[in-house]
Formats: structure tokens, C-alpha cells, sequence
């Protein structure tokens, strides 16, 4: 059997920024949480909870006891979410991407200006959500290019639109979403806020392909970028399998003579080299 791995895969800078502040917090702190899972990745977070941390929700945060320590995630939220914490005395480690702290400032600056704002991501996804929590009340979200499609025959051609993405959205599916509107307005700005890292493992997911009889996705079920690289893998091969950990594995791939691996940007490198060392027979 031949393992072959993607050049780019696992943890992405925001990720391993989360839970490196996580880590340092629960060493100096007493009360830690993260508010909703820091990551889609269970062994991660049963490391995390082994080690102290708690996890809570947007509706526990009255119920806090003041001076906790609260890990705001990779996704970040929505200013009224940090308002609520500030004001239950908590301390706040904002660990929000970079990447994606940039996508909420340019909302805001743009709903200011008075622009149309549309947002290229997934419904109910956590970095949608607070995003969204920047904009004011010209805000539309589109999933695909048909939602495109449909909201676009809704505007005149005499206003102005800022048309950005989620992080981790599909470049292909974020270029026919804005040609949908690129002729409906009288001012159209377009920027590309999809993460280089998420382009990165994904460009490098479609050069393994034809070399492996079958591709293991590594990754939580849960992560959107992981979702992704599993679609992306069965267009260009045969046989693909997303799993979480090495013991989801199924024998026929053990069968295979060449395998290919990727990873979500959420994956530790400890779950990687448990499902190399499981295709080795280790």
C-alpha cells in the first residue's frame, strides 16, 4: 500500500490560534469556557474538556459567574454577543480569525456607506452569523448561485452592492454568484474574502486525486471546509470516505494500493498520523 498526502492539509492559522489561546487561558485561569464547540473537531475538544474547559451557549451568558474566562472562537460573533459578555464582567479572549475580524469591519464600513451588503455562506454557519451581525438592515444571504439568481431580479440597477463570502465557501460557486449581480447595480464592489488556506487545501486536494485509487477526508463532520474537500474529492475520484478519527476507516479502503489524504483546517496533526498509522497496519 502507497499513502500519499495532500501537500496542504490539517490545522489552518486561525484554528491553531484558537486553540493555542485556549490552552494558554485554562493554564492561567480558573472558569474557562468557549462559547459553542471552539472547533469541529472531537478529539480536539475532548482534549480541551479533559483539561478544563466548558462550553456554553449565547442564552447561559446571564447566568455566568462574573470575572469567567470566555474564548470567543475562529467563527467570531455578532458586537451584541461581546456587549453581553463585557457586560457580565467577563474576560474576553477574542480569538476570532483575522481573516474573518476583516470580513466584519468591511461590512460594517460598507453598510455605513450605504451599500447594499450580500453575503456568500452557508445559513446558520457561526462566522455567517456574526458577520451578519455587522451589517445593517440592506443585508442579504445567498447559499448558491440560484438564491443569486432570484434575488438579483429584485434590484433596479440604480443602487450600489458590496458583495464579500464566508471564509470557507466554494471560489468556483462565490464566481457565479457574482455574476449574477454584476449588471444589477449601479456601483458593484466584489471582494474575495475566501481564506487562501481553505483555496490552498482544496487546489491541492484536486492534484492528488488522479494519483490514488481512493481519497480519506479527514476532518469533523461538522466543519464546513471539510464538507467541502469531501465534495470536491468524490467530482475527481471514485472511491472517498469522510471520517473523523483513524477508527472509522472501512476495510475495503485497506484494500486499495494507493491512498490519498486530506484534512480540514480543524484537524490536529495527532488525528492524522493515527489514520496514517492505521493504513500501515501500526
Amino acid at each position: 500500500m502507497t499513502v500519499l498526502s495532500a501537500k496542504v492539509m490539517g490545522y489552518c492559522m486561525g484554528v491553531r490560534r484558537a486553540v493555542d489561546a485556549a490552552l494558554k487561558a485554562l493554564e492561567e485561569n480558573e472558569n474557562v469556557y468557549s462559547l459553542g464547540p471552539l472547533i469541529h473537531n472531537q478529539t480536539v475538544l475532548d482534549l480541551l474538556s479533559s483539561k478544563g474547559l466548558g462550553i456554553i451557549e449565547e442564552s447561559q451568558i446571564d447566568s455566568l459567574k462574573e470575572n469567567s474566562t470566555v474564548i470567543i472562537r475562529a467563527h467570531g460573533v455578532p458586537p451584541e454577543v461581546l456587549d453581553a459578555l463585557k457586560n457580565r464582567n467577563c474576560n474576553v479572549i477574542d480569538a476570532t480569525c483575522p481573516r474573518v475580524v476583516a470580513s466584519q469591519r468591511n461590512v460594517q464600513k460598507y453598510s455605513e456607506l450605504g451599500y447594499t451588503v450580500i453575503l456568500a455562506g452557508d445559513k446558520n454557519h457561526g462566522e455567517v452569523i456574526g458577520i451578519a451581525g455587522y451589517a445593517g438592515k440592506d443585508f442579504y444571504l445567498v447559499q448558491n448561485s440560484d438564491e443569486a439568481k432570484r434575488l438579483a431580479d429584485n434590484f433596479d440597477g440604480k443602487s450600489k452592492a458590496f458583495l464579500l463570502s464566508q471564509t470557507t465557501f466554494s471560489p468556483v460557486e462565490f464566481e457565479c454568484i457574482g455574476k449574477e449581480f454584476q449588471h444589477k447595480f449601479s456601483e458593484f464592489k466584489v471582494m474575495n474574502t475566501i481564506c487562501s488556506a481553505t483555496k490552498e487545501r482544496q487546489d491541492a486536494l484536486v492534484e492528488l486525486c488522479p494519483s490514488v485509487d481512493g481519497v480519506l477526508v479527514v476532518g469533523g463532520k461538522n466543519s464546513a471546509n471539510t464538507r467541502r474537500l469531501y465534495q470536491i474529492a468524490c467530482k475527481y475520484c471514485s472511491k472517498v470516505l469522510l471520517i473523523e478519527n483513524a477508527g472509522q476507516i472501512t476495510d475495503d479502503f485497506l484494500t486499495l494500493e494507493r491512498i490519498g489524504i486530506t484534512a480540514g483546517a480543524s484537524t490536529p496533526d495527532v488525528v492524522i498520523d493515527g489514520v496514517k498509522a492505521r493504513l500501515f497496519g501500526k
